[in-house]
Order: C-alpha cells, then structure tokens, then sequence
C-alpha cells in the first residue's frame, strides 16, 4: 500500500506539495440525486415553486460551491477554474433530480473535488428551495464519474 499523500512524516495533516507537477488540462464531471415526491416534480415543471426559478439558483450556487471548494476542504489547494457547467435533468419516474458539474482548468492538481463540492451546493440549494413542499427529500449516489489530465490520464468511474 503506498503512503497518504496528505500526511507528513510525523502522520499530520499535510497540504501535498504540487509546485513541480506539470500544468496539464484537467476536468471532471461528477453527478448526484435528490429524491423527491411527485409535488416537487410537479411544481417544478410548472415553475410555481413559490421560492423562484430553483434550477437557475441552484445552478449559480454549485457555480459557486466548486469555486470555493478550498475554503470548504481543508488540503484542497485553491483553483483557478476556467468552466464550471452544472447541470439538471428531472426524472419524474424514478422521483429524482439529477444534478451534474463538470469543471476544468489548466493546472498542477485535479478538480474532481471541485466537481463533487459543486454538485452537493447544487444539490443542497435544491432541497432548501423545495423543503416546504417535501421535507423528506434525500441525496445519493453522489460521485465522480470521469477525470482527465494529469500523470494518471483518463479515468472512468465504471460502477
């Protein structure tokens, strides 16, 4: 088993050094689920959520989740993103919101944390917009589904 990147010699936690890492172009995409109940369903296909456009909110706050993604997980270094995309799909079928976010930038360190952090505000802002009309909403199956870039290429989530 190789060491952790993110703790030291004495086994603290360690920010990983990534200053002689080449820039490479990295991106991400990473998906999530909020179950809901047929009103939400409803009432967002025929935009009478009371509290506004939640697809719109939701969409600028994981915009912004992936932005502040270092603030939130303390060894993440700071990003400087070039394209954050999140996007919905409703699935009145299965009673769910999908949610995805692609990131990307040009730079020494992955952004699937980026990608991740974004879809989970995304998510979150999607349950506090509905949570009067559902309370009993739930997330899964939150996680990364492609990365490229870097030394370990491309890499596909296959589960």
């Amino acid at each position: 088993m190789s060491a952790f990147s993110h703790l030291n010699a004495g086994g603290e936690a360690n920010m990983v050094d990534v200053s002689d890492k080449a820039v490479t172009k990295r991106e991400a995409t990473a998906e999530g689920y909020l179950y809901v109940n047929a009103s939400v369903i409803t009432q967002i296909s025929e935009a009478t959520i009371a509290k506004g456009d939640v697809f719109a909110v939701a969409r600028v706050a994981g915009i912004q989740g992936a932005k502040r993604c270092s603030d939130l997980i303390p060894l993440c270094h700071p990003l400087a993103l070039s394209k954050v995309d999140i996007n919905f799909d409703v699935d009145s079928q299965n009673s769910r919101i999908k949610a995805t976010c692609y990131c990307k930038l040009s730079g020494k360190t992955g952004v699937e944390m980026e990608a991740l952090t974004g879809v989970n505000v995304a998510l979150l802002t999607l349950f506090d917009m509905c949570k009067a009309i559902d309370p009993s909403m739930h997330m899964e199956g939150i996680r990364v589904l492609n990365k490229k870039g870097g030394k370990t290429g491309h890499w596909t989530n296959d589960q």
